[in-house]
């Protein structure tokens, strides 16, 4: 009896005096809302808040001197995009992927009424590959807490697509004349200044924190072609001026209108931390469990 007073004392001690009472609490809370104020309460001790860090910085703490360091040659990235680009193409060639979506792309709900069926006659997506170099960081202009890198990029390759249609004369009467139409357009060099950068936007009321990945070309590029055309049925007229130039002029245009500064393209990033359903395995084993 002695024992087992000792033992029911040292109970309600170590109950009452120690531990609090919290019952009281699990019954008024559901479980998300327990959980979410055990969050609040840990988060100010144990995660230490931290300034946004400035350009600056970034660049003293990685020992970059955008004035004395010299460019990189970026021959490493060359050959990351050379893999993906090969792997691209391969992908474009399966089962005539590239081909079916060209199709559907040319011959869309947009097409004009005096424009007959487009056919793709010949395909080239080229075999040759990017070549970056002289890469440097900076700080960016609009925002100097920024950081940017600028690199050159060059290509030298035959990029082609040809395609055969008609042109339809409606008037005054439906189909009145037709017009045949061979056009063959290959890029042959590119050549220019590449800027790439990071870009957050703050977090708001109604929206998390988004990083997005921006890029545009410099105005001073290089975008050499080569076009051929061939109109007409019987008496066909050869590589008209007038046709290379609409073309190279729209091509042009196109591109002006959505890479090149000031204006650029903006890609949204997912979130890079590490999660389970993202991890994979390169040499799986039998003998291997895991807990």
């Amino acid at each position: 009896m002695g024992q087992l007073s000792v033992v029911i004392i040292l109970f309600t001690f170590i109950r009452f005096f120690i531990f609090s009472n919290g019952s009281h609490l699990l019954e008024s809370q559901t479980p998300p809302e327990r959980e979410k104020e055990n969050n609040q309460k840990k988060q100010p001790s144990v995660l230490r808040p931290s300034p946004s860090m400035p350009a600056r910085s970034i660049l003293a703490k990685t020992y970059y001197n955008v004035e004395t360091h010299p460019p990189e040659s970026l021959d490493w990235l060359n050959v990351l995009v050379a893999q993906s680009i090969a792997q691209l193409r391969e992908d474009a060639r399966s089962n005539n992927n590239i081909l079916n979506s060209l199709d559907k792309v040319l011959n869309g709900d947009s097409l004009p009424s005096f424009l007959d069926t487009v056919q793709v006659t010949e395909l080239d997506i080229g075999e040759e590959f990017p070549i970056f170099s002289n890469c440097k960081i900076h700080p960016c202009v609009e925002d100097p807490g920024r950081l940017e890198a600028r690199f050159d990029v060059d290509l030298a390759d035959s990029i082609t697509l040809g395609i055969d249609t008609r042109l339809l004369l409606n008037y005054p009467t439906p189909l009145m004349a037709i017009l045949p139409v061979s056009l063959s357009v290959s890029i042959v060099r590119f050549s220019g200044q590449l800027t790439l950068s990071l870009k957050t936007t703050p977090p708001t009321s109604t929206s998390d924190r988004k990083s997005s990945l921006t890029f545009y070309f410099s105005p001073d590029y290089r975008l050499d072609f080569s076009i051929k055309s061939l109109v007409g049925s019987r008496s066909r007229l050869q590589n008209l001026p007038k046709i290379s130039q609409l073309v190279e002029s729209r091509i042009r245009k196109w591109f002006v209108e959505r890479c090149v500064q000031p204006r650029f393209q903006e890609i949204s990033m997912p979130s890079i931390w590490p999660r389970r359903r993202n991890t994979r395995e390169a040499f799986a084993s039998s003998s291997t469990t895991y807990n």
